[in-house]
């Protein structure tokens, strides 16, 4: 029998004599459960919060995105084109073209983004079930789809035919230009739909058939700004980007979904680290409480100590009672806390306890990963703070 472990295990489950030091105790296997149950339950949020904000940008994303390395165009053959179908990994592409121009109506105007797009846009992007109002437009068409934000500040609705919505892009080239009117390219068009995912993103988007943007912008008809990919599932990014760049002779950068929001990504991660580091700091200082009750229990077990040691105990040994002692219970306390949590996360999933608004519950996710940070750090702290404690026995303690 391993002697040090079952002293140990006879001095967490039996009371002392002394009613202080079964407080103390008390507390600190209190401070140990509900500093696991918190650290999870934000661990779980904040989980839940990332998805959340992610979930806008899948919205309005690709899986990867094909930009040109210089310049804002760059051009697709029909053989690159039957390459790209072949290619393994890939489930559909479609061609873009995005530039940022001159919306007018009704006197008034804003600067954002016309997004030209082919009939394969919606097998790779998911915006058009985002719709808030109308439809999708039809390729060919000069018919397009606003977002929320866009159709607010132009007090644009669908439809309107009392009002045209014209579209103003600069004619390239060079030289000075005699006559204003003739420095755009300009167009009428109709909105048929209105979608809405976010604030930022719904007004940064006019939805476009891809023929009307080549047309305004005056590109030639293999000329694009880029492509947007959806990949199959476990599909390989890094060996498809390396398959892409060898297509378009590395003159093309491709970027995934976290590159393209690279910002949004740092940013969360940086606050989930925060909020780590800052719970894991109450569970240091609840842990201070352990280090005192093994302490008080060494000096209230110094006599008993001192027998063992008179009969041939050696001091690691008796170390090794204090440090099993705090190691157990911050694994029992951990445990203990992260099934509690378990259980007020799986409510929350369940029945939406915790509302942000009337019909948007708090949002929440376990995760495995979360289970396996608490109990590292729970236990790696614990077994730390007994170490401390159990330091205290000393053999000039024991004569």
């Amino acid at each position: 029998m391993n002697f040090p472990l079952y002293i140990a295990k006879r001095y967490i489950f039996s009371k002392s004599k002394n009613n202080a030091i079964n407080i103390i105790t008390g507390i600190a296997s209190m401070g140990i459960i509900v500093g696991a149950m918190a650290l999870f339950v934000v661990l779980s949020v904040f989980s839940g919060l990332r998805d959340f904000s992610l979930s806008f940008s899948n919205d309005s994303d690709p899986d990867l995105k094909v930009n040109p390395t210089k310049g804002k165009s760059f051009f697709i053959t029909p053989a690159q084109e039957e390459q790209l179908k072949n290619l393994e990994g890939i489930a559909n592409y479609s061609k873009i073209i995005e530039e940022r121009v001159l919306f007018y109506f009704d006197g008034k105007e804003q600067v954002t983004y016309l997004k030209g797009v082919d009939a394969n846009f919606k097998k790779t992007n998911v915006i058009s079930k985002n719709l808030f109002n109308g439809q999708w437009l039809k390729p060919n068409t000069y018919q397009v789809v606003i977002g929320y934000g866009i159709s607010q500040k132009l007090s644009l609705g669908l439809f309107d035919f009392n009002n045209n919505f014209e579209v103003f892009v600069p004619k390239p080239g060079k030289g000075i230009i005699e006559n204003p009117e003739q420095a755009f390219n300009k167009s009428v068009l109709i909105p048929v739909g209105i979608y809405a995912i976010s604030e930022d993103l719904d007004s940064k988007y006019v939805f476009a058939d891809i023929l009307l943007a080549q047309e305004l912008l005056e590109y030639k008809p293999n000329q694009v700004s880029g492509i947007e990919i959806k990949t199959k599932p476990n599909a390989d990014e890094d060996g498809i980007q390396s398959q892409i760049k060898k297509i378009f002779n590395n003159t093309v950068e491709i970027k995934n979904r976290a590159q393209l929001n690279a910002t949004l990504y740092k940013m969360l991660n940086t606050e989930n680290i925060a909020v780590y580091l800052i719970f894991t700091l109450v569970i240091i200082i609840a842990l201070f409480n352990l280090i005192g009750a093994l302490i008080m229990m060494i000096l209230d077990k110094k006599g008993n100590l001192k027998t063992l040691f008179n009969l041939g105990t050696e001091v690691k040994h008796l170390r090794k009672i204090f440090l099993l002692q705090g190691s157990l219970l911050s694994v029992f306390g951990g445990v203990l806390g992260l099934f509690l949590g378990i259980i007020l996360v799986v409510l929350q999933q369940q029945f939406s306890l915790v509302m942000i608004t009337s019909t948007l519950p708090y949002p929440i996710v376990f995760r495995l990963e979360n289970v396996l940070i608490v109990l590292a750090t729970i236990i790696s702290l614990g077994i730390l703070a007994s170490l401390i404690a159990s330091s205290r026995v000393r053999k000039k303690l024991l004569e």
